[in-house]
């Protein structure tokens, strides 16, 4: 029993707000002896990084040993589709992700609302026309049917390709999230078939011409003997990118993280394992 109830229950007379006073100092004493200390943000070494299937393992690899050196530790998340790793990163089931450009998750952000932003650039990729069945722009005749992505980013990069070489213009103000409804003229009439970014370039012996990734292109065994036209390089808005939930952008694994893979050793089994396809973008 504490003393200040002792001395009521014994009838002692104290003055009200002697006791009142007394009875607040024992409450903020036992809070404070009570309440747990604020938990100090957490340094985190072990991180999943959701990477797709394919060349990226190779170069991914070479990042995690240079992570290592950093005292973190990586396990890639592999996935086969660019639908899956943003929704993983968004639910929390990885830390970070490296697949895509700045045009494609913004399109994801406005349809499903994530709360991801980059974070370090990695790469890019020139987006490329292919044909198995001409060597030039030229050579595509009157109603030469020409495959896209059908992805809202990817589709808009490639009708610009189509565009930068005469087969059609888009409309005025048209943004990069151009679809075949902005083609403003199509001198050839070409029929452009909206197919999934994995399939188009396993599609080019069906078809006159496709723009294929250049990821694509190599799982699908096309090479730079088939591209008859590519992006500009200079000013490339599609540069890939590290990126995180935006509530983890400051945590102290970022840095290294990005780092890890902005070196020369990364550098070099990348343009080993792409073959000049890409480009660093750091």
């Amino acid at each position: 029993m504490s003393k200040i109830s002792k001395t009521l229950l014994e009838g002692t007379l104290l003055p009200r707000r002697t006791v009142l006073a007394a009875f607040a100092v024992a409450a903020v004493a036992v809070s404070t002896l009570s309440a747990p200390a604020p938990a100090a943000a957490e340094d985190k070494k072990d991180l999943k990084v959701g990477i797709i299937s394919g060349e990226d393992e190779d170069v991914w690899r070479v990042v995690t040993a240079e992570a290592a050196k950093k005292g973190l530790t990586i396990e890639t998340v592999v996935f086969n589709d660019y639908t899956q790793p943003n929704e993983a990163l968004a639910r929390g089931e990885i830390d970070a992700n490296a697949f895509q450009h700045l045009p494609y998750l913004e399109n994801q952000v406005k349809t499903h609302g994530y709360k991801i932003v980059p974070v370090g650039y990695t790469a890019v990729w020139p987006i490329g026309l292919y044909s198995k069945k001409h060597t030039k722009i030229a050579d595509l005749s009157e109603g030469a049917v020409v495959g896209v992505p059908n992805d809202p980013s990817n589709e808009g990069r490639a009708l610009r390709v189509l565009e930068q070489e005469g087969l059609i213009k888009l409309k005025d103000g048209t943004g990069i999230l151009a679809t075949i409804a902005d083609i403003a003229e199509n001198p050839k009439n070409i029929e452009i078939k909206e197919l999934d970014a994995g399939i188009v370039g396993r599609s080019v012996d069906d078809l006159d011409a496709a723009v294929v990734n250049t990821d694509w292109a190599l799982k699908s065994g096309l090479t730079p003997e088939n591209r008859i036209a590519q992006e500009a390089v200079d000013d490339n808005p599609y540069r890939n990118f590290i990126a995180v939930r935006e509530e983890s952008k400051d945590e102290p694994w970022v840095k290294p993280l990005v780092e890890a893979y902005q070196n020369d050793a990364v550098k070099a089994e990348f343009d080993r394992v792409y073959k000049g396809t890409g480009i660093s973008a750091y």
